[in-house]
C-alpha cells in the first residue's frame, strides 16, 4: 500500500501534507499544482490511502499510515473502493445523458462534475471513513463547472476530501483557488528520472534525452519513451540538419505521418486502459503538440549553441546535428522559428487543419521562411 512516506522527490509537498494532517483541522479541499508526471496523482492516492484506511498504523510524526491489510486498503489498491472517486473529462462517455456521451471531451464539463462529484459527494460514505475525490486535469474545468463546484468545495459533506490536480493553477477561477489549500510540486531531479528510465529498460542515451526533454517529469518521460518516439525524434533531427537551402520537400508529409501514428497509438492505448475511446480529433491535436514540442526543443538547443549560452542541451545525443543547425541559421532566425512553432501550436487548438500546419511548419524549420497562414 502506497503511503506518503513512499513519495520520492517531493519532500516539501509531503511535509506540507503531514503538517496539515497532524493539525486539528485538516483542509477538506486541496489543490496539487505542478508539472505533469512528477507525482501529484501518486501523492493524491497516498493521501487517499491515509484517509480511507480502516486500521491506520503509527508512522513518523503524528500522521498514521495506511495499514495495507484492511478491507479498505485492499479495495483501494484494487481500484474498487466505493468511497474513492477519480473524476476526469473522459467520464462524459459514461454520463446518463446520451447527448453528453457524444461530445468531444476537450474540457471537464459541468455535466461530468455534477454527476460524478457533486452528486456522489452528498451520499453517505459506504465504508464509514469518508470519501475522497481526485479531479484530474482540474485546469480544464469550464467556468460553469467551477462555479457549480464552489459550494461543495467550501462546505463539503462531513468526511469528504476533494483533491484538484492541475498544471496551471492560474487557469482556475480565483474563487476556486481560494477555497483550496495549495500544495506545490516541482520537477523531479533529472538524474533520478534518468535512473528510473534505465531501470525500466531504456538505453542510457535515450534515458538522458527524455529526462532532459521532460524537465524532470518521470510520468511524461515514461509515456513518451514507450511508443518508439525516440527513433522518430532522431530521424527528424537528422533530416533538419541535412536539409538544403530550399528545405526538405518531404518533411511535411513525414510530420503528418508521424503525428498520425502517434494519434492512433494514443487512441488504442486509451481503449486498452480505460475502455474509453479518445476522440480522434483530440488525439491528433495532442500528437501534433508532442511533435511541435520536440521540434521546438531542437531549435532551442540550436539557439543556445549559436549564442554560446551556458545551458545544458536537451539533444546532447545529436550534438553534431544541433551544431549544423546553429551554423546554418542566425540566432535571429532560430528565435523566429521558435516563435512560429509556438504560433502553430496555438493554431492547432483553434481547429486549423493539421495538414496545413505541418506544411507551413516544414517550410519554417527548413528555411526559416516567415509564417504564411
Amino acid at each position: 500500500m502506497l503511503n506518503l512516506s513512499d513519495i520520492i522527490g517531493q519532500e516539501e509537498a509531503v511535509a506540507r501534507l503531514r503538517r496539515a494532517l497532524a493539525g486539528s483541522r485538516a483542509p477538506h479541499a486541496w489543490l496539487f499544482a505542478g508539472p505533469d508526471g512528477v507525482g501529484r496523482r501518486t501523492t493524491a492516492l497516498a493521501l487517499a490511502a491515509t484517509l480511507l484506511c480502516e486500521r491506520p498504523v503509527p508512522s513518523e510524526g503524528e500522521v498514521p499510515a495506511a495499514c495495507g491489510q484492511c478491507p479498505g486498503c485492499r479495495m483501494l489498491e484494487a481500484g474498487t473502493h466505493p468511497d474513492f472517486h477519480l473524476v476526469y473529462k473522459e467520464l462524459a462517455a459514461y454520463h446518463d445523458d446520451p447527448d453528453v456521451r457524444k461530445r468531444v471531451m476537450q474540457e471537464l464539463s459541468i455535466d461530468v462534475i455534477r454527476q460524478f462529484l457533486i452528486l456522489p459527494a452528498t451520499r453517505s460514505s459506504a465504508r464509514g471513513r469518508g470519501k475522497v475525490f481526485v479531479v484530474l486535469e482540474a485546469d480544464v474545468m469550464s467556468d460553469a463547472s467551477q462555479n457549480a463546484l464552489l459550494k461543495t468545495l467550501e462546505e463539503p459533506p462531513a468526511g469528504t476530501t476533494i483533491i484538484l490536480l492541475c498544471e496551471r493553477p492560474e487557469q482556475l477561477l480565483p474563487t476556486t483557488r481560494s477555497r483550496c489549500a495549495t500544495v506545490r510540486f516541482g520537477p523531479l531531479p533529472r538524474p533520478f528520472v534518468e535512473r528510473r528510465l534505465i531501470e525500466g529498460g531504456l538505453a542510457a542515451e535515450e534515458a538522458r534525452f527524455w529526462a532532459a526533454h521532460t524537465d524532470g517529469s518521470l510520468g511524461r518521460a515514461m509515456s513518451l519513451s514507450a511508443g518508439g518516439l525516440y527513433a522518430v525524434k532522431r530521424e527528424l533531427v537528422a533530416r533538419l540538419a541535412s536539409a538544403g537551402p530550399t528545405g526538405d520537400a518531404d518533411l511535411g508529409e513525414r510530420l503528418v505521418a508521424a503525428a498520425g501514428d502517434l494519434a492512433k497509438q494514443a487512441v488504442a492505448e486509451t481503449k486498452d486502459s480505460d475502455d474509453v475511446a479518445l476522440s480522434q480529433t483530440l488525439a491528433t491535436r495532442r500528437a501534433a503538440s508532442i511533435l511541435l514540442e520536440l521540434l521546438a526543443g531542437v531549435f532551442h538547443d540550436a539557439l543556445i549553441r549559436a549564442t554560446g549560452a551556458n545551458v545544458p542541451p536537451t539533444h546532447a545525443d545529436q550534438a553534431g546535428e544541433i551544431g549544423a543547425l546553429a551554423s546554418r541559421f542566425t540566432p535571429s532566425q532560430l528565435a523566429d522559428i521558435l516563435r512560429q512553432l509556438s504560433t502553430y501550436e496555438e493554431l492547432l487548438w483553434r481547429n486549423v487543419n493539421p495538414k496545413t500546419i505541418w506544411d507551413n511548419a516544414a517550410i519554417a524549420v527548413s528555411t526559416a521562411a516567415p509564417l504564411r497562414l
